[in-house]
């Protein structure tokens, strides 16, 4: 069942969504080879307590970590470590916040120093990968809106989009319905409403689309090929006057 939020939980919602997009403008700041991920992680923690917000992902499944932190050929859930980020490097970092009983999700990637072109040219494409989902996030239309336009325009540039690991309503929950794909048919899929809360998070890979799932830890996944992925992710609310985007400052 698809739970549609109230103007209160939206902005609840907002306000929790606005923390993370300030965590990541300050990681924007942190971010260059020598830093490790996990202090990255210990930053966001101790921030977002300081704003009275919880890192949700903290205790999620067994989970033990304020990020993910994923490099390079890591798709999502990595876990943050005593690994010196690198010249050249991707990472990509993805935190929940729950303020006030609600949620708020993002995932945004990094380049690390100096980045190949290739690279450089993979996360613009994600990047704008997100954006044409959200445009598609308007009342009345499909998730496979979302999904269509997302497949076509990464496709249609030589990439590959994952299909195991999709965006998802939040709100109480961290993950509620619906499920959002980011690959599919469009016209397809619950019908989009006001009130209805979800991220949309292409996960985008320069070679194919399969992913391998660490089997040591049970969370971390990686490009089955080595290829190189970046993510992009904000959780947006409907409303009668289009997407909003709730994790931006």
């Amino acid at each position: 069942m698809i739970e549609l939020k109230s103007q209160a939980e939206i902005a609840v919602i907002r306000e929790a969504g606005r923390i993370i997009a300030e965590c990541h403008r300050e990681i924007k700041k942190l971010i260059r080879p020598g830093i490790t991920t996990m202090e990255i992680n210990d930053f966001v923690d101790a921030y977002m307590r300081s704003k009275n917000a919880v890192p949700a992902q903290i205790g999620y499944n067994g989970y033990q970590y304020a990020t993910c932190a994923s490099v390079n050929d890591v798709v999502c859930h990595g876990f943050p470590t005593k690994y010196t980020l690198q010249d050249g490097d991707i990472v990509t970092i993805d935190m929940v916040a729950l303020l006030d009983g609600l949620h708020a999700d993002s995932a945004w990637s990094y380049a690390v120093g100096n980045v190949s072109d290739e690279a450089q040219k993979l996360l613009d494409v994600t990047h704008d990968c997100l954006f044409k989902g959200i445009e598609q996030s308007v009342v009345g239309n499909r998730i496979g809106d979302i999904s269509n336009a997302i497949q076509v325009y990464a496709e249609g540039l030589g990439y590959s989009v994952v299909r195991e690991y999709i965006g998802h309503g939040i709100g109480r929950k961290m993950h509620e319905e619906p499920q959002v794909p980011h690959y599919g048919p469009a016209g397809r899929g619950p019908r989009l409403r006001e009130g209805m809360v979800f991220t949309i998070e292409p996960m985008i890979n320069i070679g194919k689309h399969h992913v391998t799932l660490d089997e040591k830890d049970g969370w971390t996944v990686r490009t089955a090929d080595g290829s190189l992925t970046t993510q992009y992710e904000h959780t947006i609310a409907i409303t009668a006057d289009g997407p909003q985007i709730m994790t931006v400052l």
